[in-house]
């Protein structure tokens, strides 16, 4: 093929005038809410301008845009034509006016668009195949409190490809409770499935707030893009739901974009209350704090004692509960070790619910009678429109001197090598009057039996220290025991954990190895270390429940300076 005509022709497209008339047409004259109309423009001519569309956006959202071009020849003469495709939503109901638009010095023809519903009426309003309604409970909230809002979505047409939208601002946080529910209602003779959706509004400053409203796009069926089963109820129930999916949909071309946005949502957020404290406002239904005590009797000095705090509240997230450990006042002499915080939030049945619990490890560095005074916690009652408190009562908490370890009797053994013959049987207490062989065979009896006791309480140590004297740690050992314990503690198994916390001490300190959690905790220096070893130890003596990632974390590694004195008695386990 020549490639003359080819040159001819692409000459003569660009010999074309630039002068050109602009055609308009839109593909429907009447709409419902939110659904979409495409406005064709069309221009003769060449050209790469766009057409400003400026002016249509006083009334509508522009969706999207297609733009393509042709080139005829008919009977010799050559045109070209160049076409816009605009998908327009409008964004209230009435008679609105599509204005003339410029498209490089020509202007397009006006026209006009029927919107269903009243004059003037807004995109949210009920009427029409969709609409979305909202209603908030307390139009005059106070500042930071739990709002909440209900959102009805109606329609009797399936959607494909739904989504339904409230969007967060500056202002306003935005939680969504709960699942969507399906219910259907009858209203001015249509039969309209409803959806509907609750959230909770957080109002984040006082005044009036306008929230954008919420936002729906969707696709609906098109009757009339040439589908006879558009219509049909049977395929509306096969291939569609409200939020749901047409598979043939796209592959048949039958639906058109919809775009919805309901009334906006006006708040009057009131003030912080005069007196109010703005540190821990606490806007809520109900509020309740709880403690309890572990172990609930009287304690020794160094040892830990549990206070569990739990605060919740109806109305608000557990991220805007406060700090109740920090708040909590303590007499001179104590000390807290506050556990981390569970938080935890509920939204069910409509509303939220937050809940903070946490532990408090209080030890006390004498003995004596404490005074614990009571905590205070303001809170607003919106039900009631009053302040109110929270209290912890007082307590009184008698704490005793700590315990020590008293070292056991020395051993026969010691008393058999220091002491001879003479000294193990007096000879002053051997009768004098009639020498008969019966004492010296008792002394004979007697020192075999010292013997008999030395030997088998050797073999008692040896099998309590294995270590040799004087040989240095095994450190691949070392790190086994020290991996067991660490896992034992994740695992809160008591037991298990002293058991390999002692094995790791052996091997790490083979000259004196501790005979025992108490030994252990005697040759630390930090008190809390010293704590968390003393409940370690009552939870292996009670079996009650141990948790033991504060131990874990507070014993890395065992100090390699430590020694204990090396022939120190420990009171024997009594449990497995």
């Amino acid at each position: 093929m020549s490639r003359i005509p080819f040159l001819l022709i692409f000459v003569a497209f660009l010999s074309l005038p630039a002068q050109a008339s602009v055609q308009a047409q839109l593909d429907r004259v009447r709409v419902e809410p939110g659904e979409a109309v495409v406005l064709t423009l069309e221009r003769s001519g060449r050209g790469d301008g766009q057409p400003d569309l400026t002016p249509l956006r006083q009334d509508f959202d522009v969706l999207g845009r297609a733009s393509g071009s042709s080139v005829q020849i008919v009977n010799g003469h050559m045109s070209a034509r160049v076409e816009l495709r605009l998908t327009l939503v409008p964004r209230h109901a009435g008679r609105i006016p599509v204005p003339s638009l410029e498209w490089e010095g020509e202007r397009s023809p006006a026209l006009v668009l029927d919107v269903g519903g009243a004059a003037g009426g807004k995109p949210g309003a009920p009427s029409g195949h969709v609409f979305i309604s909202t209603s908030v409970d307390q139009k005059q909230p106070f500042v930071q409190a739990a709002t909440p809002l209900k959102l009805r979505l109606h329609t009797d047409q399936p959607l494909y490809q739904a989504s339904l939208d409230l969007a967060a601002s500056n202002d306003v946080l935005i939680q969504q409770v709960g699942k969507d529910r399906q219910v259907g209602e009858t209203r001015g003779g249509r039969r309209y499935q409803v959806i509907e959706r609750d959230y909770l509004l957080f109002p984040q400053r006082s005044g009036r707030i306008s929230l954008p409203g919420p936002v729906l796009d969707a696709q609906v069926a098109d009757p009339r893009a040439g589908n006879p089963m558009a219509d049909d109820p049977f395929f509306a129930r096969a291939f569609g739901n409200v939020f749901g999916h047409n598979p043939f949909a796209g592959m048949m071309n039958v639906t058109r974009p919809l775009h919805l946005q309901a009334d906006p949502i006006l708040l009057d957020v009131r003030p912080l209350p005069k007196g109010s404290a703005s540190r821990d406002w606490l806007p809520a239904e109900k509020v309740d704090l709880e403690e309890n005590w572990r172990p609930p009797g009287r304690v020794h000095a160094g040892e830990p004692i549990t206070r569990h705090l739990r605060l919740a509240a109806l109305g608000l997230t557990a991220a805007q509960l406060p700090d109740v450990a920090a708040m909590m006042p303590l007499p001179p002499g104590f000390k807290a070790y506050p556990d981390q915080a569970a938080l935890k939030t509920d939204t069910s049945g409509g509303t939220v619910r937050g809940s903070r619990e946490q532990d408090v490890a209080l030890i006390a560095e004498r003995p004596g009678r404490y005074a614990l005074p009571a905590l205070h916690l303001a809170w607003w009652d919106t039900t009631g429109n009053r302040p109110r408190e929270a209290i912890l009562p007082a307590h009184t908490l008698e704490v005793l001197p700590g315990t020590v370890v008293a070292p056991a009797p020395p051993a026969p053994a010691s008393a058999a090598v220091g002491a001879g013959p003479a000294a193990a049987m007096p000879a002053a207490r051997i009768p004098p009057a009639k020498a008969t062989p019966w004492p010296g065979l008792s002394l004979v009896l007697g020192l075999l039996w010292l013997v008999t006791l030395a030997a088998w309480w050797r073999s008692r140590r040896t099998r309590s220290f294995p270590a040799t004297p004087g040989k240095a740690a095994e450190p691949g050992r070392a790190g086994t025991a020290r991996q067991a314990f660490r896992q034992a503690c994740a695992a809160d198994d008591a037991n298990a954990a002293r058991r390999h916390l002692l094995a790791w001490a052996r091997l790490a300190w083979p000259d004196a190895p501790p005979g025992g959690l108490h030994a252990l905790a005697e040759r630390l220096e930090d008190p809390r270390l010293r704590a968390l070893l003393r409940e370690l130890d009552r939870a292996c003596y009670g079996a009650g429940a141990w948790r033991g990632a504060a131990l874990a974390a507070a014993l890395p590694a065992l100090p390699a300076a430590a020694r204990g004195k090396a022939g120190k008695a420990v009171l024997a386990s009594l449990y497995p």
